[in-house]
């Protein structure tokens, strides 16, 4: 009798990020690979649905994602990986994941959380919504998620300084082989985007690779040192888990991995 070799279940990843920190960027970095299926977003219907926060696109988004949120995170951890891939790498706003989501039920995915230090997030997210709030930056969520689930945490200034030490860590940390094709990608639309893309995603549409961390720019503005403040806690209690790399090297410390030709390079969408 001859038995067929079943393969082995999908590896799940779900990255935690809030807006304007290279998640696209780094969504672009799993979509290269020949063994990862990626989706973007998955729970901003529901978000938008519920929520009666108005976004740009609203309609269009609503109308292209399911609005329950149980048959969305029942597909996320258990549904069918598009093209039968060995990896579903899941780009999640941590805003998205309002009140009424059992959270526990998120905890067969391996999670990983991607972060912004508040003062260039802020003048980056200004540019697009003149008046953020706590709740938009997600970073409490963020911090809640960690508490709740653990998992690797890093920094987009840290990934753009050392893409290739960053990507191993993370690949490392996550449980999966890194693949070098993670580090640069055609320039252009993906079918992944969401449809709030055109809104969001010009400069990573533009993007080839990852380039090197633009200074900071002007200072926060005035109106948002509020803001500011009230998220700086939250991003030092993540930012003291992060992944460290030595660029020299390409190598992490073990220590500071938590268990569980012409190129227009991303910078921090």
């Amino acid at each position: 009798m001859v038995v067929e070799r079943q393969a082995p279940p999908a590896i799940r990843v779900a990255m935690w990020s809030g807006p304007r920190t290279l998640s696209t960027a780094l969504l672009r970095s799993w979509g290269n690979r020949a063994d990862t299926a990626v989706v973007d977003e998955p729970l901003y219907a529901h978000y938008l649905a519920v929520s009666g926060v108005a976004h740009p696109g609203q309609d269009a988004i609503v109308a292209s994602q399911p609005t329950d949120w149980r048959s969305v995170v029942e597909l996320l951890i258990a549904g069918p990986v598009p093209d039968g891939r060995a990896i579903y790498y899941q780009k999640h706003m941590t805003h998205h994941l309002i009140a009424d989501i059992d959270r526990s039920l998120l905890r067969p995915l391996r999670h990983a959380f991607l972060l912004r230090d508040p003062h260039d997030l802020l003048t980056s997210y200004a540019r697009v919504r003149t008046e953020p709030t706590f709740a938009d930056l997600g970073l409490g969520v963020q911090a809640e998620l960690y508490e709740q689930f653990g998992g690797p945490v890093i920094d987009s200034r840290d990934l753009l300084r050392a893409p290739e030490p960053m990507l191993r860590a993370l690949c490392d940390a996550v449980g999966v082989e890194f693949d070098p094709a993670m580090l640069s990608w055609p320039a252009g639309p993906r079918e992944t985007d969401g449809v709030w893309a055109p809104y969001w995603y010009g400069t990573v549409r533009a993007s080839t690779g990852f380039g090197p961390p633009t200074d900071s720019g002007p200072d926060v503005p005035e109106r948002f040192q509020g803001l500011l403040a009230r998220c700086l806690p939250f991003y030092e209690r993540l930012a003291a888990h992060r992944i460290r790399v030595d660029a020299t090297t390409d190598r992490a410390p073990a220590e500071e991995v938590p268990c569980s030709s012409d190129t227009t390079n991303a910078t921090a969408t």
